[in-house]
């Protein structure tokens, strides 16, 4: 499959370069020197014995493609890793190689060590994308422009307001990843180290400790709400990237030209049609977004996993899991420069303000009518102004002046003020505000 084509340009490219088959074999080589370390610390191993390991395995060559093709036979990467590590060791090492410890527990303490440093790398993102995010709504607090609903024009709103949703939608979701944990795996055959009585429990905190990854309560070769934990996380990540993505898509249409993407030498632009300026940022992060979402469903689904092993369950989270942090990483790269270079404009938000000639007011328009004509004579006769309006291309304040039920009756000023966008704007800026304080607290 032509990874580099189909999959590549939605993940973030350094983290990719980071998370291969050899960075792979180092966190599994990392898990096993560590257990070597803390055996040793308990007598379980000759002193000296840890050291020796760490001498001839730390700077050895691993061969990935034997270690790939093995795995068909044993159904996991860390079957075949163990025998070529073990190879690779003296004769008088052999023995105390991978003692006590189970496939499982090298693959899942892997992974763990593999998505540490993504975790970190994320939380940077996020922070980035609410400095970019916070600053946008600030500037804009009072931009009006219109709110829809159903994807059609409803009442004013302001451009502020509407970055302050996206701030807070990243925001929890950042809150959300943060309190993820990623423990360390360490149980043996079937969870209850076999053969080690209570040492088990002590080796699995120490483990944890040397590798700086959470201390589990027990093993949780079938308890998998780490995974779930972790995936569910990242997912929410994907959907507050993708919503900002799918507003400033349908912002950009030629019609709307309400924000553009940030603009750079080729970005956007058509093979066949040179007038074009794709939004390609966001097509980018919805693509990953998509597919962390369906990531997610087999995380989900391989949540229940049978006794003491999952059968086909934990397997099928290994490319999930890392794809969907990779995919995460990736958008978020996107969301960043999307929100620090987003081209607004607010002479096309007024525009389209008055694109129904001011009819957008109706709702307004009808309370300030209702005392005088009643609630249902107040809607029927704001709602024959806006068709008129729209209509006849006149202004929806001097249709309604002369129309014979209002006219002589209400307050021109008071009419016109009920027209104008830009004092509808209900709590908009105190959102903004109020927004701003949240992000800020944490």
């Amino acid at each position: 499959m032509p990874a580099a084509f189909l999959k590549h340009p939605f993940m973030s490219q350094h983290a990719l370069a980071e998370c291969d088959d050899e960075a792979m074999v180092r966190a599994m080589l990392a898990f096993e020197l560590a257990l070597a370390e803390v055996q040793e610390a308990s007598g379980a191993v000759p002193a000296g014995v840890s050291q020796q390991m760490r001498e001839q395995l730390e700077h050895a060559h691993f061969p990935v493609a034997e270690i790939a093709e093995g795995i068909a036979s044993g159904g996991n990467v860390a079957i075949p890793f163990v025998k070529q590590s073990r190879a690779l060791l003296a004769d008088d090492l052999k023995r105390y190689w991978h003692q006590g410890a189970t496939s499982q527990d090298v693959v899942d303490t892997a992974l763990m060590l593999l998505l540490k440093p993504r975790l970190v790398a994320l939380n940077e993102l996020l922070l980035r994308c609410r400095s970019a995010a916070t600053a946008l709504m600030v500037t804009h607090i009072d931009t009006p422009m219109v709110g829809r609903t159903l994807m059609q024009q409803a009442l004013p709103i302001t451009f502020g307001v509407k970055v302050a949703h996206w701030a807070i939608g990243l925001e929890q979701a950042r809150r959300r990843l943060s309190a993820v944990e990623l423990p360390v795996q360490f149980g043996g055959a079937v969870g209850v180290h076999s053969g080690w009585d209570n040492l088990g429990l002590e080796w699995m905190d120490a483990l944890a400790e040397r590798l700086g990854l959470s201390v589990p309560v027990l093993p949780w070769h079938t308890d998998r709400y780490p995974i779930h934990a972790l995936g569910t996380a990242l997912d929410a990540v994907a959907g507050a990237a993708e919503k900002i993505a799918l507003d400033v898509s349908l912002l950009t249409q030629t019609e709307v030209g309400e924000v553009a993407e940030p603009s750079a030498p080729g970005m956007g632009e058509s093979s066949s049609m040179p007038h074009k300026r794709n939004p390609v940022r966001s097509a980018l992060i919805r693509g990953a977004a998509r597919q962390v979402h369906g990531h997610t469903s087999v995380l989900i689904n391989a949540a229940a996993q049978p006794l003491e092993r999952g059968l086909g369950e934990w397997h099928a989270e290994w490319a999930p899991l890392m794809e969907s942090a990779l995919l995460v990483e990736g958008a978020l790269e996107q969301v960043a420069v999307l929100l620090e270079g987003l081209e607004v404009y607010p002479d096309n938000m007024w525009r389209n303000l008055s694109a129904t000639g001011g009819g957008i007011m109706a709702e307004p328009v009808a309370r300030l009518l209702a005392p005088t004509l009643g609630t249902d004579r107040a809607k029927a006769v704001s709602a024959e102004a806006a068709e008129t309006s729209r209509r006849e291309a006149r202004a929806y304040a001097e249709v309604l002046l002369t129309h014979p039920d209002v006219k002589e009756i209400i307050d021109p000023e008071a009419l016109r003020n009920a027209c104008d966008p830009a004092l509808y704007l209900g709590s908009s800026a105190a959102q903004v505000i109020r927004a701003r304080k949240w992000l800020e607290a944490q």
